[in-house]
C-alpha cells in the first residue's frame, strides 16, 4: 500500500477526465493514477467491486477433508463520498493470496474481509473502509450412499457462501444452497390409484391397468442467514434438508436404489405447498439460524408451466 505523498493534486474535472495525460498523481512505477484524484460528485457509492472473478478455492468439509471447488467470486467495498474509485486488481490479490494461505471456512471470511477493508484504502493512514462483501458461487461435492446397494456417487449442490462485514466489525454470513428432490403429485398419485382399482373390479376397460403418477425433479433454493461465532456447516444444511424432503435424487443407483426411490416417492407425495410448510418448520427449529428465505419450484412432467412457492421466517 502506498502511503500518503505531501503532493496534492490538481482540481478533479467533473465528470470524466478530459486532460488525461495531465495526472498529479502518479504511482510507485511513475504511471498516472487517476483511481486517487478526488471526487467532485459527493455522491458515495454502497457496493462497487468486481464479479464473476473465477479462482479454484480450497473447502474445509465438515469431516475435516480439503476439496478444491471452482469458484466465481464477487467482491465488493463501499465508497465514500469524496473518493473517485478503488483498485480492482487489490480484490483479486486478497483472494489469492488468502486462499494459498487456508481453506475456505468462517475464518477466512473473516480475514478477507478486513483485508478488503484495510487494502483498498488509498493510504495507510485512513479509518477502515466501513463496509466489504465477499460472495462465492460454487458446486460443492459430497459422498452420496446409495438407498439399497453397498454403492455410493457424487452429489453436486449448487451453493453460494455470502459474507458481509459493517463498519462495527461485525460479519453477517449467508448460505444458499439448491436442494434437488423428487415430487410427486398427490392428486396424480390418486387418481392413478382410482384408476387401478376401478380397472381391477372390471369398471372400466381403459387402458391396461396400470397408471403412473406424474413427479418430476424439484428444487428448494434456500437460503439462511448465521452469525460467523454460530456457524452452520453445507453439510449441516443439507441434512436438515433432507429430513424434511427425504426424496432427494440420486447420483448411483442399482435396480435395489430404483424401486427404493419409487417407494419412497409414494410415500412422501407433496405438492409445492407442502414443501414450503415442511421446510417452514425444519428452518425454524434450528436455532443457529437467525433469518431464512426459501424459493421451490417443480419443474411439471404434466403442465409446460412449473408449480412454484416462495416462504420466508416470519418476524419475531
Amino acid at each position: 500500500m502506498l502511503k500518503r505523498t505531501e503532493s496534492k493534486p490538481s482540481k478533479a474535472v467533473k465528470g470524466d477526465h478530459k486532460d488525461i495525460m495531465n495526472c498529479a498523481i502518479k504511482d510507485d512505477s511513475g504511471l498516472n493514477d487517476f483511481q486517487k484524484l478526488p471526487n467532485n460528485y459527493g455522491v458515495a457509492i454502497p457496493r462497487v467491486g468486481i464479479e464473476r472473478f473465477r479462482i479454484p478455492l480450497n473447502y474445509r468439509h465438515a469431516d475435516g477433508s480439503v476439496m478444491n471447488h471452482d469458484t466465481e467470486a464477487s467482491m465488493f467495498v463501499s465508497l465514500s463520498a469524496d473518493k473517485t474509485g478503488v483498485n480492482m486488481s487489490r480484490f483479486c490479490q486478497v483472494l489469492q493470496d488468502e486462499a494459498d494461505k487456508a481453506a475456505v471456512d468462517n475464518s477466512f471470511f473473516e480475514r478477507v474481509l478486513r483485508r478488503f477493508r484495510s487494502d483498498l484504502r488509498d493510504y495507510e493512514d485512513e479509518q477502515l473502509i466501513p463496509n466489504a462483501e465477499l460472495i462465492l458461487k460454487f458446486p460443492y461435492a459430497t459422498k452420496q450412499k446409495s438407498l439399497k446397494s453397498d454403492n455410493w456417487g457424487w452429489q453436486y449442490y449448487q451453493c453460494e457462501l455470502k459474507g458481509s462485514e459493517d463498519s462495527r466489525g461485525e460479519i453477517t454470513m449467508a448460505l444458499t444452497i439448491n436442494y434437488e428432490y423428487s415430487s410427486t403429485c398427490p392428486c396424480s398419485l390418486s387418481m392413478a390409484k382410482q384408476y387401478e382399482e376401478d380397472y381391477r373390479q372390471g369398471k372400466t376397460t381403459e387402458g391396461n391397468g396400470i397408471a403412473t403418477a406424474h413427479s418430476q425433479r424439484s428444487n428448494a433454493k434456500t437460503t439462511i442467514l448465521y452469525k460467523l461465532n454460530n456457524a452452520l456447516a453445507i453439510e449441516d444444511l443439507i441434512d436438515l434438508l433432507r429430513e424434511a424432503l427425504p426424496t432427494e435424487t440420486q447420483s448411483l443407483v442399482k435396480r435395489l436404489d430404483e424401486q427404493a426411490f419409487a417407494i419412497l416417492n409414494g410415500e412422501n407425495p407433496i405438492f409445492v405447498e407442502h414443501v414450503a410448510r415442511r421446510l417452514s418448520h425444519a428452518l425454524d427449529a434450528d436455532s443457529r439460524i437467525i433469518n431464512w428465505n426459501v424459493h421451490i419450484e417443480h419443474w411439471e412432467s404434466l403442465h409446460s408451466h412449473n408449480a412454484s412457492a416462495f416462504i420466508q421466517k416470519e418476524r419475531q
